[in-house]
């Protein structure tokens, strides 16, 4: 299972049904960081330095910090979706296809209705 490490925004729901299926989730809250103003660069880097993939909802922030640079754990942007669990769900079935998330970007829309 991965190692993720939400940033502020991201919806708790979803980091609890990912605790669900196995996954070891850190949230910004947990880590004493939240309400801080820290950047989005600092965020990332403090996933790096725990070997956490970064789980957000700022999806053009850091699809433009990966592009920058890709020597990172790893980041999955997603977009809102109030089905929590479906989401969850949606981030799990693509973690556990890739061999690799170092250094990737993935990315998880909620699924049209």
């Amino acid at each position: 299972m991965a190692r993720f490490y939400a940033d502020e925004n991201f919806p708790l729901p979803t980091v609890e049904a990912l605790r669900e299926l196995g996954h070891d989730v850190l949230t910004m809250v947990e880590d004493g960081l939240a309400n801080q103003r820290v950047t989005d660069s600092d965020v990332l880097r403090v996933a790096t330095s725990q070997s956490r993939v970064l789980l957000t909802l700022n999806r053009r922030d850091f699809i433009r910090l990966h592009d920058e640079e890709s020597d990172h754990s790893g980041i999955v942007a997603c977009t809102i979706d109030p089905d929590f669990r479906q989401q969850a769900t949606s981030i799990d079935r693509l973690v556990q296809t890739m061999p690799k998330l170092r250094g990737r970007l993935l990315r998880v829309n909620r699924p049209l209705s």
